[in-house]
């Protein structure tokens, strides 16, 4: 079976991995509901492209290791009733892809002119249906609380939804399609990356070809995965927006690189909060995050419990871009950063065949402890940051990354790793310009002079320090643009002339 035999002779493992997840539950699904009361629900999109492809090999795998050798021909292409809401808003290209698709692969379509659940009560009557499968991923609107087998919802009628590649990344989809070879719609090639109706779906900007006008890069380019729904949005949103950006002088990569992103990190360790040692990995984390122009906004020391960890990762990942976790990462009964993670998000702890794999081969016979608690990880949310550089793989959840760096020079190994890693997000913008200036002037003369600085210059920060009561004053000046940045330093300077020095940013 060709879908089969593609992904296996690859060697991208996490595919090979989240591929044997999936028709798994794909060949579960075919042993627990008569063939004839399953359904598939294909929208011409790529997550339900990527889901046919799979419930072809799950269901030729799941003959095959039933003996039915006679029909192995036949079921290749899986015959499974389909499922399409037609809708007026949909692009053309859609259509055409999906009633292409169905004749190339034989499956027998009913055509839905209704919405999703007045379409599924009426159907359901019509035919018996115990389940149906849905590309749906976790990230996506209506994922929330579902698992691989979870029941419709109150209110609707009642079926199985059957999710094979709930915990697929958009990385993962396309590195499916890429892999297998096979057709999806031509409108991810012209730079669309989520693709809803013609009234509220754009090409992704961030997939725009500088070189052409109005021309895209293909949708599998797109580095950030997270950023997979920024073209859905109402047409004439994205022509203000553009047009807001043209006013202010600026081209979309200037914008994109002024943006600030922010970040925290929660560090986890009770030897920090008793004194036993210094917390050295959150300060280098900031300097780092400062250098790709990303804002620290907050750091915090945390317990090692599962509630304090859970509580600060509840808080954090709603307010900023990024999350960042130091310790508590291992097989010991402090170890319980992962768990926290799990519960921030509400999801269990699951094993993870791919990271039990990579500790397998980390360990070998070294360890005899129970190799399976270690490759548990928060289910349904985790992203595994691969680098021929580590070890082991980062492990992310969402906008949630655990480090496993106990000292700086560890930090900088995973940082760069980060860095080289399309999948980690950590997209670079223009990094902050900073400028110290020292003066054994008091507090009290330069107040005024400051406050009135922070009004004019709202754009750049300004910050004060002093390394001991009686020493010198530190004025920081920090900023993305340069020239802000020189302009505030010089107008300070000015109004306390001979007052103000230059000094290392360390002092």
């Amino acid at each position: 079976m060709e879908i089969d035999e593609a992904v296996r002779g690859c060697s991208d493992r996490r595919m090979r991995t989240k591929y044997g997840n999936a028709v798994y539950v794909v060949q579960r699904a075919f042993a627990l509901y008569p063939f004839e009361e399953v359904a598939f629900s294909f929208n011409g999109g790529k997550d339900s492209t990527v889901l046919l492809h799979l419930i072809r090999a799950g269901y030729y795998l799941y003959k095959k290791d039933a003996g039915d050798v006679a029909q192995m021909d036949a079921v290749k292409n899986c015959p499974l009733r389909t499922i399409y809401f037609e809708s007026p808003c949909a692009f053309p290209e859609i259509n055409s892809f999906t009633y292409e698709t169905v004749s190339t692969y034989g499956l027998p379509l009913e055509t839905i002119h209704s919405d999703f659940k007045s379409g599924l009560e009426g159907l359901l009557k019509e035919k018996p249906t115990k389940a149906i499968f849905i590309g749906t991923r976790i990230g996506d609107p209506n994922a929330v609380g579902q698992e691989q087998f979870s029941p419709s919802s109150p209110g609707w009628p009642p079926f199985m939804r059957v999710n094979p590649i709930l915990d697929w990344s958009y990385r993962d989809v396309w590195s499916f399609l890429l892999t297998c070879k096979v057709k999806y719609c031509s409108l991810y090639d012209q730079g669309y990356t989520s693709i809803g109706s013609i009234h509220d779906t754009v090409p992704n900007a961030l997939l725009s070809d500088s070189s052409t006008e109005k021309s895209f890069r293909p949708a599998y380019m797109l580095t950030d995965g997270r950023l997979e729904r920024a073209g859905r949005t109402k047409k004439t949103n994205h022509k203000m927006e553009m047009n807001s950006v043209a006013s202010n002088g600026m081209n979309n990569i200037e914008g994109e690189q002024m943006i600030s992103r922010a970040a925290s990190i929660i560090v986890v360790g009770d030897e920090i909060l008793f004194g036993t040692t210094e917390d050295k990995l959150g300060a280098a984390l900031c300097k780092k995050l400062h250098a790709i122009g990303w804002r620290v906004s907050h750091v915090a020391v945390v317990r090692n419990e599962i509630d304090s960890v859970a509580e600060e990762v509840e808080r954090c990942k709603s307010t900023d871009d990024m999350v960042f976790i130091f310790g508590g990462l291992g097989p010991l009964h402090s170890d319980v950063s992962l768990a926290g993670v799990a519960k921030a998000f509400g999801v269990r702890l699951a094993p993870d065949e791919e990271f039990e794999d990579y500790l397998s081969q980390l360990m070998g016979n070294n360890y005899s402890g129970d190799r399976n608690e270690m490759a548990l990880l928060p289910e349904g949310i985790t992203e595994l940051l691969h680098h021929k550089k580590l070890p082991l793989p980062l492990i992310k959840c969402r906008n949630v990354i655990t480090l496993a760096a106990t000292n700086v020079d560890e930090l900088d190994t995973e940082w760069d790793c980060l860095l080289d890693t399309q999948e980690s997000g950590l997209v670079q913008a223009k990094p902050f310009e900073s400028k110290h200036l020292g003066t054994t002037l008091s507090d009290v003369q330069i107040a005024p002079v400051l406050a009135k600085l922070c009004l004019e210059f709202s754009d750049v920060y300004i910050g004060c320090h002093r390394i001991s009561r009686a020493g010198p004053l530190v004025v920081n000046l920090t900023g993305k643009d340069n020239q802000r940045v020189e302009a505030a330093a010089e107008k300070l300077t000015r109004s306390f002339e001979g007052q103000f020095s230059q000094v290392d940013s360390c002092k």
